[in-house]
């Protein structure tokens, strides 16, 4: 399968980045030539990353009928001092509230998204230390 991304020139350092599914502009800071109203390309990579192991485990723990009241994902990605800058350590931080929290399934729906379901913490793993941890918050 083929994935395509169509991105645009909006003047300065601005683009539109078009592909599957919707659009996102992209921004350099003010310090580059930029003006800073859109999203950084590294930060992005963090969104993809973000984005991929919370819609695994979101899946898998509705199948698992252990579906908290609240879920979020947060990542920390340290990027190298030397260019090209790169992220060679990057922290998945899993958060999960509820009352009487099946913390086995969810334990188990991350491992699987980690291990065997999730394309982007697979390809971050080729250039980044990748670490994760889990927080529960229990009314």
């Amino acid at each position: 399968m083929t994935n395509e991304v169509k991105c645009s020139w909006k003047g300065k350092m601005a683009f539109e980045s078009a592909g599957l599914g919707g659009t996102v502009m992209l921004d350099a800071s003010e310090d580059v030539g930029g003006e800073g109203k859109g999203v950084r390309p590294k930060a992005l990579m963090l969104t993809a990353l973000a984005g991929c192991t919370a819609m695994d485990v979101a899946s898998l723990f509705q199948k698992m009928n252990a579906v908290p009241d609240d879920f979020r994902v947060l990542i920390k990605g340290e990027l190298t001092e030397e260019h090209p800058k790169y992220y060679d350590q990057v922290t998945i931080t899993y958060q999960f509230w509820g009352k009487e929290l099946k913390k086995d399934k969810l334990e188990k729906a991350i491992n699987l998204s980690l291990t065997k379901y999730c394309g982007v913490t697979d390809m971050f793993r080729r250039f980044a230390l990748v670490k994760s941890e889990i927080e529960y918050f229990e009314d």
